[in-house]
């Protein structure tokens, strides 16, 4: 009787490649209402996860930008504040006395690489500074609406007042995400409510949102305004580790670190072509 041989079989090596090079970057976070506190806050969220050589610069709207973005009056505002407030902080050539003169030449060396507004809404900011910048431009809502799309099969949003929920609602359909999603649950809060009132009381109400938004199908719930930052994890303790709670702050800056890297700038050939140019075809010299 022969004994039978087997031949052993190993678990081919796979290729790898590691990263060398880490050139720095900066990204402007752009809070669009008046209020420091919550720049501050999303500024302190990033720590722990900011890659090494990457640095963000915190951006308040200056008033009389409203002290919250609840409405799209609020919306209004803030972007007409801010892109006028911001031309400073754009590029480094000091001749750019006029937003009208930014891009204008070739010679101009911008500050940052990608910007992020810090607002979860469709801000009308994020499509005006795609008009005068040529570094990827995002919001946190997008931010995080991708990221749940990527993870789960259906997302959801955790909201603030009644009025957010069809906001953010509008927004899902409009970022063509609707198939993807159960919705949005308000909280009964305002935005400045989430610093000022009990932070326990702050934290159930946006668990309970977040547990009925799994009762209606989500396996992902996104955090619903900058001012939740802090609240991920005491959310994410509620629904569970089968649910993926996804905050756009922090997702977002690591989008923006993606698109930079990989060399990516916002596209000029179509919509979002220098709004600069056109002001200085019918010329007009002042925003």
């Amino acid at each position: 009787m022969s004994a039978s041989t087997s031949t052993p079989t190993t678990t081919p090596a796979l290729p790898t490649i590691t990263g060398s090079s880490l050139p720095p970057i900066s990204i402007l976070l752009i809070n669009p209402n008046s209020t420091p506190h919550m720049t501050t806050a999303c500024l302190t969220s990033l720590a722990p996860t900011l890659p090494t050589g990457v640095t963000v610069t915190g951006f308040t709207a200056p008033q009389p930008a409203p002290s919250a973005i609840e409405g799209h009056l609020d919306g209004v505002l803030s972007a007409a504040e801010c892109i006028r407030a911001l031309l400073p902080y754009l590029h480094d050539d000091d001749e750019s006395s006029e937003l009208a003169e930014v891009g204008a030449r070739g010679t101009d060396k911008p500050k940052y690489d990608a910007f992020l507004v810090a607002c979860f809404s469709a801000h009308p900011l994020i499509a005006a500074l795609r008009e005068e910048v040529s570094g990827p431009v995002m919001g946190i809502m997008e931010a995080a609406l991708y990221a749940a799309r990527m993870l789960g099969g259906r997302l959801g949003v955790v909201a603030t007042a009644a009025r957010s929920v069809v906001m953010h609602e509008d927004a899902i359909r409009g970022y063509g995400l609707a198939g993807y999603s159960v919705g949005a649950e308000g909280t009964g809060m305002g935005v400045l409510e989430l610093e000022t009132l009990e932070q326990g009381e702050v934290a159930g109400r946006m668990c309970d949102a977040a547990e009925r938004l799994v009762g209606r199908g989500a396996d992902c719930v996104c955090l619903g305004c900058a001012g939740m930052v802090g609240m991920r994890e005491k959310v994410g303790e509620r629904v569970g580790d089968g649910v993926q709670v996804v905050e756009g702050v922090g997702v977002g800056v690591q989008f923006l670190v993606g698109l930079v890297r990989e060399g990516l700038r916002t596209g000029k050939g179509g919509v979002y072509a220098s709004a600069g140019e056109g002001r200085r075809r019918r010329g007009q010299g002042w925003v």
